[in-house]
């Protein structure tokens, strides 16, 4: 029977990452990320040396939406509203825990 490995890292989303990396981390290739640049979808933080850096915190949702483009077989402009609403999504169920925070008792709301 063969083994196969199984590479792990730890991002922190205050963290910056290369094209590259980004690309590796989220199994799309570096032309596919450049289309969804061209899209608006995907925004670097800065470029540096001629290198362009981007947030390791929209790593999760790009894959996610690159794993829904598998599934589902979708093109990339489709994959960049999808990275749209993914990020809204996300924002809203953060701001859904600052607000349950400040509920009296902190009790959470349940999730249905």
């Amino acid at each position: 029977m063969e083994q196969q490995l199984l590479e792990v890292a730890w991002l922190d989303a205050r963290e910056a990452v290369t094209l590259a990396e980004l690309a590796q981390i989220c199994a799309m290739t570096v032309a596919e990320l450049d289309e969804l640049m061209d899209y608006g979808a995907l925004v670097p933080m800065e470029e540096v040396r001629q290198e362009r850096l981007f947030s390791a915190e929209c790593a999760m949702p790009l894959r996610t939406a690159g794993k829904l483009r598998q599934d589902f077989d979708l093109d990339l402009f489709t994959v960049g509203l999808l990275l749209g609403y993914l990020n809204r999504i996300e924002a809203l169920e953060r701001q859904v825990r600052s607000l349950q925070a400040h509920l009296p008792g902190n009790m959470p709301v349940e999730r249905r």
